[in-house]
Order: C-alpha cells, then structure tokens, then sequence
C-alpha cells in the first residue's frame, strides 16, 4: 500500500476520508498503511482550544481525545482497506476497553498514532491502538467501530 517514509495522506485528503472538521479534527497526516495496520501523525500544537482548560498552567491533552485521534485513524484504515471511499458509509466508534493512559502528552509534541485491525468484518471491526511520542507509549486501547450509512 504504501512505501516507508512516503507522505501517504495530507489534510486534503484527510479531510476527504473524514467527516470531522476543526476543532474535532485530531489526524494531521498518514505516515504509512497496509492491509492490517496504519501510522498517522497528530502535531499537538499549544493553540489547541482543549489547552485553555486542561489545565491552566500544565498544559495536557486530554486522554479521550488521544482515544479520539487514535478511532479517527482507525476511520482511515478502515475506509483504505474495506474500499469505502465514496460509498456512503461512515465508520461510528462504538466501545472502548481497556484504555490505558502511560505518559502525558503536551505542546510541541508529535504523536504517534498506530492502529492494526483485531478483526475485520464487514459492519463491525475491532482494532487495537497505541499512542506514542518518541517511541514512549502515552496511551493503549482495545475499540469496536461499525460501519454504517452516513
């Protein structure tokens, strides 16, 4: 599918596979994909609006939306691999198990996101992901997502 180290998604095409849009936006590139498994790339940015508030003075991106930005790439994944593009069909989030948040993630940092199918059926699909920043894991989850019309 894709060579190592070429640029396999930018934010045009993203925002192609995708149905998010700032600020719920949380997949900035693809770095590589196959048929079981995707890297994508998140450029956590101080200007982030979740920043203002969480936490004043400590800056961290909240664990859910490390969970969010690792279902969006799933999303990609799924959408590449199952041949959905243009078909419809959207790829809802429907359970999360075993979410385990390692290390903080904070401005200026680059965030790994890597996904691999568990499972892949036709409507329902389970993966598996990690964050990272620097080959340091800041997030691990089990989740569920089903494939439905838009």
């Amino acid at each position: 599918m894709s060579e190592p180290g070429e640029l396999v998604y930018d934010i045009p095409k993203i925002l192609q596979a995708l149905p998010h849009r700032y600020p719920m936006l949380l997949v900035d590139r693809v770095v590589s994909f196959d048929e079981e498994s995707i890297h994508a790339v998140k450029a956590v940015s101080f200007n982030e609006d979740f920043f203002q508030g969480h936490f004043p003075g400590r800056p961290i991106m909240p664990g859910v939306l490390q969970i969010e930005a690792l279902a969006q790439t799933a999303g990609i994944l799924a959408i590449e691999t199952l041949g959905l593009a243009g078909s419809g069909k959207l790829v809802y989030f429907m359970a999360i198990e075993n979410a385990k948040f390692r290390n903080p993630v904070t401005p200026g940092h680059l965030l790994d996101l890597k996904v691999s199918f568990v499972q892949k059926r036709a409507r329902v699909c389970k993966f598996a992901g990690e964050a990272s920043i620097d080959g340091k894991v800041t997030c691990e989850v089990a989740f569920t997502a089903m494939i439905a019309d838009a």
